[in-house]
């Protein structure tokens, strides 16, 4: 028997007390359902999509102040392409091009950086948005533009750190699939902390079989009654992480609140530039006003980051919110979890 039949096998005869798994990666919920895995899992083992997704955890309030940027500062905004479709209080990125705004999709920071050498008379402003995972790229374009002298480039900010969340989440959940790719950064250390918190998980690659190991892990150490954490990506994941990675974000940024979309505001979740870097920090560059935001109330994203309901519990799910037409930030993004129940669940039939 292979190990993916081991695997498979272990979570199909589970016959035990209800398992909630909660992935939080957004790449993961995709994997997921593309590979079928949710149709093989018995009924009293639930996976719930959290609060994976650097675009939906966004708050509306990070959309109004690129808005602001670009048609009150006439700003050239360049971000990641789901971020433009992303609806504000009142209008999204894509509303604002329309309306005349200079708005650029970009690959990495390091595009908008250059795109700002090579148009000195327009003030670029790239919208940083991620986990530990894209933190250190932005990390390098302030530096390398400090370097170049390069003064009409800036971020605006809105990186996020997991711990927060994890611990947010903690109520909805027995066991996480912690993300690869962070811990590979980060190293295991948040995820051994939330050990000692009675919290269990294990770190998660993003192969179907990877996937299938991990949840045959949680299954069978679930079993034992203790609270666990496995390694299941030591090939990419090591205990310490990349400490370079880990060095330049320190030297470079600093742990401040953070709003998280439908789960409201965590404390030292988020990351800004250090005082010292302010001429690249948007927010004081330009003097952005306070923005609260208002979110569509007829959208319940915030309560599928949260795993309190599914999206097709969604009145709007469906119906007046696709991937054509969005209503919230989890049915725009590539990593949604609304997406990925509309692109998969709903048109395949599969078991959400």
């Amino acid at each position: 028997m292979s190990a993916i039949d081991r695997a498979r096998s272990v979570i199909e005869g589970y016959d035990g007390e209800e398992i909630r798994i909660m992935e939080v990666c957004g790449t993961h919920t995709h994997e997921i359902f593309r590979q079928g895995i949710r149709n093989i899992l018995p009924e009293n083992i639930h996976l719930i999509s959290g609060p994976g997704c650097p675009v939906c955890v966004t708050p509306v309030s990070f959309i109004d102040e690129a808005v602001y940027l670009a048609l009150e500062k006439d700003c050239t905004i360049c971000t990641f392409g789901d971020l433009v479709r992303v609806p504000g209080s009142s209008k999204s990125l894509q509303t604002a091009r329309g309306e005349g705004a200079r708005i650029k999709v970009v690959y990495s920071p390091a595009d908008a950086q250059a795109y700002a050498r090579e148009h000195p008379q327009e003030q670029v402003v790239f919208l940083s948005v991620g986990f530990e995972t894209t933190t250190p790229s932005s990390c390098i374009a302030v530096w390398s533009a400090k370097e170049e002298g390069l003064e009409n480039f800036s971020l605006l900010t809105a990186n996020k750190t997991m711990p927060a969340a994890y611990r947010a989440m903690m109520h909805t959940t027995d066991a996480y699939l912690y993300p690869g790719h962070v811990c590979a950064v980060v190293g295991t250390k948040d995820c051994t902390d939330m050990l000692a918190e009675g919290m269990s998980g294990v770190v998660c690659g993003f192969t179907g079989a990877e996937i299938l190991t991990a949840l045959a892990v949680i299954v069978k150490k679930h079993q034992e009654g203790e609270p666990f954490f496995v390694n299941c990506y030591p090939r990419v994941v090591k205990d310490e992480g990349s400490p370079e990675a880990v060095a330049l974000v320190a030297r470079t940024m600093e742990s401040c609140d953070s709003r998280w979309r439908g789960i409201g505001d965590l404390p030292g979740s988020g990351m800004q530039l250090r005082k010292e870097l302010a001429d690249y920090d948007a927010r004081i560059k330009y003097s952005i006003p306070k923005i609260d935001g208002r979110e569509n109330k007829a959208c319940r994203c915030g309560e599928v980051l949260q795993g309190r309901c599914t999206p097709e519990q969604c009145p709007v799910y469906g119906k007046a919110c696709t991937p054509e037409h969005p209503v919230g930030a989890c049915m725009v993004s590539s990593e949604g979890a609304c997406s990925a129940w509309y692109l998969y669940g709903r048109s395949r039939g599969e078991k959400a």
